[in-house]
Parts: C-alpha cells; structure tokens; sequence
C-alpha cells in the first residue's frame, strides 16, 4: 500500500520499510524540545527515572519564551529550573534572554529542524516544522522526559487529508488567511488526528512564512501534523542553515487520504476568526471597535509578518482607543525590523515593540485583556479567557488586518483604509 509523506517520514525513523494509518511504532527523534513552561514539568518526570543524563545532548532545545523576561518569582523559579539543567546535562541548544526567541520561530531560523526530520515538543504549536517537510508534532511533558532519556517516541501513524492549493493568491492574502479559510470550512475536530498534507501549484506562491504559519495552526483543526513538499522555496530556506543533510520525502502516487479539498488561493478574501473557537471564519463583518491589536507570536512574528504591518502602517497613526503591541519572533527578526526602519514605521504611528516573548498570546503578561475588551491578534487560538479575562474576546487575523484595525479603531481591512 502506497504511503503519506508523514508516513514515509515515520517508517524511516522506525527502520521499517512500511507503516499504515493506525499502526503503532518507536521511532527515532531527531529533535526533542522543551520551554519554560513544559520544560519543568519534563525535568521532573526525567529525574523521577533516576537517569544520571540524557540520551543526546545535541538533540534536545530548551528555549525560555513563554515567561522570559521573567514576570514574577514562578516564572524565575521555572527558568532557573531548566538553566539548571541544561547546564548539568550539558545540552547544547539552550536559548535564554538575549539568544532566545519565541520557539517555533527560532529552531528553523536556527537550523535545527529541517527537511526529514522527526521532532516532538512540548507545545502544541511544533507543528510548524512541516513547513520544512519535517514530520513535528506536540506532545505532552511525560512524552518530552521519555525523549530527552531514550531520544525515541510511540506514535499511532496517523491517516491524512490532501489539500491541493491552486490559483495566485489576491494582495493582502497571506498564509493566515488560507489557515483559517481552511480551518473555518473543516472545523476544529475535522482534521483529528490526521495529517494535513498540502499540494499542488497554487504552493509556490505562498512564501516559507505563509507555510510556517499554516502549519503552526494544522493544530487548531485538531491535525496530528501540517506538512508542505521541499520545494525550491524549502531548500533557499534551509541552504547555508539547516545543521543535518536535507531528506526528501514525496507521497507514492497510490497514497491513500481520508478526504481531498481543493483550494482555489485566488479566490480567498481577507479572513479573520471571531470568538471563541478558530473555526469561526468570516469574510465580512459589522462594526466591532476593538480595544488592542498584537502583531507577533510563533504564527505570525516573523519578518515578513513585521513588513506588511509597516507597510499598512507607514505614515499612519493607530487609533487613540486602540492599544498596539509589536512583538519580532527573534532576535534576528528584531534586528532585521530595527535595520530596515521597521521599527520606527511602529514608533511612529503609536506602537509599541517588544522583546521576542508569547506573553499575550497565551494570556500571560505583555498584553493582558481586561473584561469586555476586544483585540485583533495575529496569535493561533481564541478560546474563551485565552488573552485575559473570560469576558474578553480575541479576533485572530493576519498581519495586515490587524494593523489595518490599529488604524482604524475597529476590525478593518487594508482595503477599508484606502476607502476612506
């Protein structure tokens, strides 16, 4: 029976010569990852074994992006936890303040996942990796202590669903509006399990950001794994950065798939996701004056994302009533935004730039939301209290939408701006 490009990916690393949907294997992991957050409770579940070290120093990333700066006394605790141990165990790939950024942006820019690769972590959101054509999931702490120990992991190998992507993309369609577009027409449970597995022609004109982006939320539609094919756009990426040789995977052409869903790119509109589920995707809207954007996160805080916000707000002011907060996903991406002028673009109309963190994405500092309060976010989830407070409410958008409503003071368009 012909295989998945997910499944190939996990028959390699099990040394089998097949796998099928259902079955399940130990595997090898190229990469295991861990943050502030889950990163204490897996070093807890380690030392529990009464393991002396870990099975592989170099294939095990800690990154401090949740919490870090350090809000409070717990969050300084936690990281110090996983200083403590990286620096016992003598694991390579520790990122802190001034070398850290937010996890799912930095590992790929740091060329430690890539092309074939197999990684667990220790957040929802490793997904993302499939942008690369890595097989990258989320796991929970307990499986992340077994990785660090025995640098393997159990997998069910999950059956899958092709989207083929066709059409150009309009201006101002990015990867967020496809992700969502997508989720709203699946729902939140319709890709359980699964991998998503994207084709077709329409993919060269999505940029390895737009990819990044659509697999981080393959999760939201309840997806065990997103995954891209390597193509030219993969291998300009990962040239000069990826650390291991560049593995190739492609679906046998009798690969079976639980559904097929044809994608026309050029036909999506700018799509926002109202509260409180991803799946609540709209294209159109009545007045809804918001109260905060944020610019940033694993999904969106990369340099083109920094881009087309400066682009809709250059010479532009953000609204009096509308708190603006621009968070660059890394280091390099703050640079990058500092030494193109993006971030006096920010300053100018009224933002704020942040240090890379995940704070407000998942409620934690940095942009906390106040009862009633309403903000667009380029962030992956919008369940209820995921900002703040339980009567808050959060509108996941892309880039340009979100600084579009700063502008305007309400959920807007950048082609609502050039209306008025």
């Amino acid at each position: 029976m012909g295989m998945t490009v997910s499944q190939k990916i996990l028959a390699a690393h099990a040394h089998l010569d097949e796998v099928s949907a259902g079955q399940l294997i130990s595997a090898e992991l190229d990469l295991v990852l861990a943050n502030d957050i889950t990163g204490p409770v897996a070093i807890k579940e380690f030392k529990k074994t009464g393991a002396d070290s870990v099975k592989c120093h170099d294939k095990i990333a800690l990154v401090m992006d949740h919490f870090a700066p350090n809000k409070d006394v717990k969050s300084a605790e936690q990281c110090k936890t996983c200083r403590t141990f990286a620096k016992e165990q003598g694991i390579e790939n520790f990122f802190d303040v001034g070398k850290m950024g937010i996890e799912h942006a930095l590992l790929p820019e740091a060329g430690l996942v890539g092309a074939g690769d197999l990684v667990i972590g220790a957040d929802s959101h490793t997904c993302t990796y499939g942008a690369l054509g890595a097989f990258s999931t989320g796991v929970g702490s307990t499986d992340m202590a077994a990785g660090m120990l025995s640098q393997t992991c159990w997998f069910k190998v999950p059956s899958a669903i092709k989207f083929e992507l066709c059409g150009k993309p309009a201006k101002y369609i990015t990867g967020k509006d496809v992700i969502l577009h997508i989720i709203g027409l699946i729902g939140v449970d319709g890709a359980l399990y699964k991998s998503m597995e994207f084709v077709g022609d329409g993919v060269k004109y999505l940029n390895i950001d737009d990819r990044f982006t659509i697999c981080n939320m393959a999760i939201e539609a309840g997806a065990k794994n997103g995954i891209f094919p390597v193509d030219e756009v993969a291998l300009e990426y990962m040239k000069g950065r990826f650390k291991r040789p560049v593995k190739i995977y492609e679906a046998d052409p009798d690969a079976k798939y639980d559904a097929v869903y044809k994608i026309d790119l050029s036909t999506l509109r700018p799509t926002v996701s109202f509260p409180h589920l991803p799946e609540n995707a709209k294209t159109e809207w009545d007045e809804i004056v918001i109260d905060q954007v944020v610019i940033g996160s694993c999904t969106n805080g990369r340099i083109s994302d920094m881009r087309a916000a400066a682009e809709i707000l250059k010479g532009r002011k953000v609204a009096d009533n509308v708190r603006t907060i621009v968070i660059p996903a890394t280091q390099s991406v703050y640079r990058q935004c500092i030494d193109e002028g993006l971030v006096n673009i920010f300053l100018d109309a009224g933002a704020i730039v942040s240090t890379p963190t995940c704070g407000p994405c998942l409620g934690g500092y940095m942009g906390i939301l106040a009862e009633g309060e309403r903000c667009v976010s380029t962030t992956n989830r919008n369940f209820v209290g995921r900002m703040g407070h339980v009567k808050s409410e959060v509108y996941l958008a892309s880039p340009y939408v979100a600084a579009a409503s700063a502008v305007a003071g309400k959920l807007a368009t950048p082609d609502d701006l050039e209306v008025r």
